[in-house]
């Protein structure tokens, strides 16, 4: 875990609720992994972060999912879920309006309007 999150080896001897947020997630992330699961569900993992640890708890989920982890991401921040995922679903009001591949998500205009804060094309 401390290679995947360094900045929780600085952490070591730290109370996980002493942590900051993003600390914090990394922990919870890090204690996920530990019990050897096959899918990961993670609720808005950006939340409340700053820009640098979206960047980093991002990357490290990217890892994840890399050596072979499924990911079942919620997330507000579209940008940063749309590249990272392989499948996206767009929700409003509890309901699917769009879905699909996730490099065809980030290009769709309407997408592009509502979510990622570029007019559409």
């Amino acid at each position: 875990m401390f290679a995947l999150f360094p900045r929780l080896e600085e952490r070591r001897q730290q109370l996980g609720g002493t942590l900051s947020g993003g600390e914090q997630q990394m922990l919870a992330v890090g204690r996920a992994l530990m019990t050897d699961c096959k899918l990961m569900l993670l609720d808005e993992p950006s939340m409340g972060l700053s820009p640098l640890l979206v960047k980093e708890v991002f990357r490290a989920l990217q890892a994840i999912n890399a050596q072979g982890m499924t990911l079942l991401l919620v997330e507000q921040n579209a940008h940063m879920a749309l590249k990272i995922a392989h499948r996206g679903y767009v929700l409003e009001n509890g309901r699917m309006v769009l879905e699909g591949p996730a490099a065809e998500l980030a290009q769709d205009p309407r997408v592009k309007e509502a979510y990622l804060g570029g007019a559409a094309t």
